[in-house]
């Protein structure tokens, strides 16, 4: 009798111990299968993050262009400022007027190009608040010209603005 005890006592220990292994087999095949998850779900964390990253990244570029419209705008703003034809309110006296070898003394528009002999020193209003004008923007300058002040790109001599009769 000892014998069938102990043979029904280990037949229950290995029917529960299988029952156990299968348990735990499922259950380590379950945690296998949340480990995958949680991998997929890191996965998809870093690429939300990557997203996220070049989102930011697009929306600062974004914004460094907008920053430089706006500076391109004000920079417009400032050169239309300068009207392209306007009567001197004051007359200032400057000393005598020579125009350049083979030229005249002329009346000059917007749009036209002085020529390179307008643009030496000896043309050139650099002292510009003196006479109350405003700074020229940059890569402009006042040339004078008979009586009046012309203001003019640098490099090319483009005339942007005329200012008439501000000298004697």
């Amino acid at each position: 009798m000892k014998k069938a005890l102990t043979a029904a006592l280990a037949a229950t220990f290995a029917v529960t111990s299988l029952g156990m292994a299968s348990a735990a087999e499922a259950q380590s095949r379950g945690d296998r299968a949340e480990q995958r998850q949680d991998r997929r779900d890191d996965r998809g964390d870093r690429r939300e993050d990557r997203r996220d990253d070049r989102r930011d990244a697009r929306n600062d570029r974004r914004e460094w262009r907008q920053d430089n419209r706006a500076d391109r705008r004000d920079a417009r703003q400032d050169q239309r400022a300068h009207a392209r034809w306007v009567q001197a309110q004051r007359r200032y006296s400057a000393g005598r007027y020579y125009a350049p070898r083979g030229y005249q003394t002329r009346s000059w528009s917007y749009g036209q190009r002085m020529p390179s002999y307008y643009r030496s020193n000896q043309y050139v209003v650099s002292n510009y608040g003196q006479y109350g004008l405003r700074a020229p923007p940059r890569g402009y300058q006042y040339v004078r010209s008979g009586n009046d002040v012309v203001m003019t790109a640098v490099a090319t001599g483009l005339i942007t603005a005329v200012i008439a009769g501000l000298f004697n």
